[in-house]
């Protein structure tokens, strides 16, 4: 998918979760956060960013941030792109082809609502996505942060695949160096925990990495996945 025209800036200060403070042409000006992560590996102070103006001019945050140069790599950091992204994928088959023809998202499944509901001949799969920012020596972990939403994610996935249908949790790396991608155990015990018995119940696990440019992100390769 393609970005928004993009304005590079720098990164002074995260101000909550949803909001940081960013600097644009010697200027100060509030930026959107799209992510709830701590991503504290990346949002340090004199990082260069990008980001693309509010469509709003009266909104109180001027910006989105967009993209963080980590060292050279690029990395997206909109938790909302994701979904976007698989159901392109989806939609094309070039990476993650699961051949269901009717695909639904953003589908209540008992007390959550889960991103796709993929349905055709073979039956139903119910499929989550969750936004991976950290990778550290090109293995990628999930949360950075505890995640009760993600586990309870995980305890519908479940219950779909007790009751017969197929289920997967999808991890995608909005960065193109991940060769590995593992649940962050140190950060949240309890969501690793409950991957493994996700996974011991038959629901799939899967990861992929993407190729990010100051134009484009694309899902690139689908890589393996290490459960703890």
């Amino acid at each position: 998918m393609n970005f928004p025209p993009l304005v590079p800036g720098t990164f002074v200060k995260r101000d909550n979760r949803f909001r940081a403070t960013v600097t644009v042409a010697g200027e100060n000006f509030w930026a959107h956060v799209p992510n709830s992560g701590r991503l504290e590996e990346l949002f340090i102070p004199g990082r260069k960013i990008w980001l693309s103006p509010a469509a709003d001019p009266a909104r109180k945050t001027a910006y989105d941030l967009r993209l963080v140069d980590y060292d050279g790599t690029l990395v997206s950091v909109d938790a909302r792109l994701p979904n976007h992204l698989l159901a392109e994928s989806l939609a094309t088959g070039d990476v993650i082809d699961l051949d269901y023809p009717d695909i639904r998202r953003e589908v209540s499944f008992g007390d959550s609502r889960l991103d796709f509901r993929l349905s055709g001949p073979q039956g139903v799969c119910w499929l989550e996505t969750k936004s991976v920012t950290l990778v550290t020596e090109g293995l990628a972990q999930f949360p950075d942060a505890p995640t009760t939403r993600g586990r309870r994610h995980l305890e519908e996935l479940i219950k779909a695949r007790n009751q017969g249908t197929r289920a997967m949790v999808v991890f995608v790396v909005q960065r193109p160096d991940a060769i590995r991608f593992t649940p962050h155990r140190q950060a949240d015990p309890l969501f690793a925990t409950a991957l493994r018995e996700a996974a011991a119940a038959g629901v799939e696990i899967r990861a992929l990495s993407c190729n990010v440019s100051h134009q484009t992100i694309t899902i690139a390769t689908e890589i393996p996945v290490t459960l703890l």
